[in-house]
C-alpha cells in the first residue's frame, strides 16, 4: 500500500466508522472499486485505533466520570447504584460477545465475510432493520442512557458482536438494538461508542503485530491513514450526534440499500469479482 491510499483509505474510515454505513465495507468496497488491494481486516483494526482516539477525546469527560464512578464503587458498597459506575460495568460485560466471537471465527471474518456478495446483502438487510428499529423508536417513549439495564447492555453487546461482519456496521448494529430496546436516538448513538471502546482498542493492538508483514512494511502508510482517520473522525462524531438530535436514520439507510444494490449488481454483472482484491492466503 502506498501513501495516497493509504491517505485515501484513512479519509474514509474516519467518514463513516461513527455513520451507520460500516466503514469495514467501505474499505473494502472502495478498494474493490479503485481497483487497489483489499486492505484487510489488520488495516482497518489499526486505523480504528485512530477513530477510537477520537471517542476517547470528545466522550473524555463521561468516560472520567465512568471510570471514577466505577473505580469508587469497587471499595464502596454504597456507590454501586451510582449510574455511572453501572454503566462501567455493562461496558465491560458489553464487551464479551465481541471478544468471544472475534476469537472463535477470526478466520472466517478475515476472509470468507470479506466477499462482495456478504457485504452488500448485509448492507441492505442491516440497513432495513435500522429503517424498522428507528420507526419504532418514533412511536414510543424513548429512554434515557441512565435508565440502560444489565440484560439491555447484554444485548447490546451481542449486536456489537455483529459488526464483526463487513456491512453490518458497529455503530449501525448497536443503534438498531438501543432503538428496538425504546433508547432515544442520542442515548443509541451515545452508548453505541463507548461500548466500542474496549473492543475497538484491543483489536487494534492485537493488529498492531501484522501491519508490516510481508516483503513492503507498511507501518509509515497505515501510520498516515490513523492519523487521517483521527481527525476526520472526531469531525463526524460532532457531527453525526448534533444530527441526528433532530433527524431520522433515513438517509442512512437509502445510502445503505441503494450501495448494496450496486455492489451485487457490479458482481452479478461480472464488472467486480466476489474476492476483488483479495490476496490469496499463503
Amino acid at each position: 500500500m502506498d501513501w495516497f491510499h493509504a491517505a485515501v483509505l484513512g479519509l474514509v474510515q474516519g467518514l463513516t466508522e461513527f455513520l451507520p454505513v460500516s466503514s469495514s465495507a467501505h474499505l473494502r468496497v472502495f478498494s474493490a472499486l479503485a481497483g487497489w488491494q483489499d486492505p484487510g481486516a489488520a488495516f482497518t483494526a489499526v486505523t480504528q485505533l485512530g477513530t477510537e482516539t477520537a471517542v476517547l477525546i470528545y466522550f473524555r469527560k463521561d468516560i472520567a466520570a465512568i471510570v471514577s464512578a466505577w473505580v469508587v464503587a469497587l471499595f464502596k458498597r454504597e456507590r454501586r447504584s451510582d449510574p455511572n459506575a453501572r454503566l462501567g460495568w455493562f461496558v465491560i460485560l458489553g464487551t464479551l460477545p465481541i471478544g468471544i466471537f472475534g476469537a472463535l471465527f477470526q478466520d472466517t471474518i478475515e476472509t470468507t465475510l470479506r466477499d462482495l456478495r456478504v457485504i452488500g446483502t448485509t448492507l441492505i438487510l442491516f440497513g432495513v432493520i435500522l429503517a424498522v428499529a428507528d420507526r419504532t423508536r418514533a412511536v414510543r417513549h424513548a429512554k434515557p442512557i441512565s435508565e440502560l439495564t444489565l440484560p439491555h447492555a447484554i444485548a447490546y453487546g451481542l449486536a456489537q458482536s455483529l459488526a464483526l461482519i463487513p456491512g453490518v456496521s458497529r455503530s449501525g448494529g448497536t443503534i438498531s438494538a438501543g432503538l428496538l430496546l425504546g433508547y432515544s436516538r442520542e442515548a443509541a448513538a451515545r452508548y453505541s461508542f463507548l461500548l466500542a471502546i474496549p473492543a475497538v482498542l484491543a483489536s487494534g493492538v492485537l493488529e498492531l503485530f501484522k501491519i508490516g508483514e510481508g516483503p513492503a512494511p507498511a507501518w509509515g502508510p497505515t501510520i498516515l491513514a490513523t492519523v487521517i482517520a483521527f481527525v476526520v473522525g472526531y469531525a463526524a462524531i460532532a457531527w453525526f450526534l448534533k444530527y441526528i438530535s433532530s433527524h431520522s436514520f433515513m438517509p442512512f439507510v437509502i445510502y445503505r440499500v441503494l450501495l448494496g444494490i450496486v455492489i451485487i449488481g457490479l458482481v452479478t454483472a461480472g464488472v467486480l469479482a466476489p474476492d476483488a482484491g483479495v490476496v490469496p492466503a499463503k
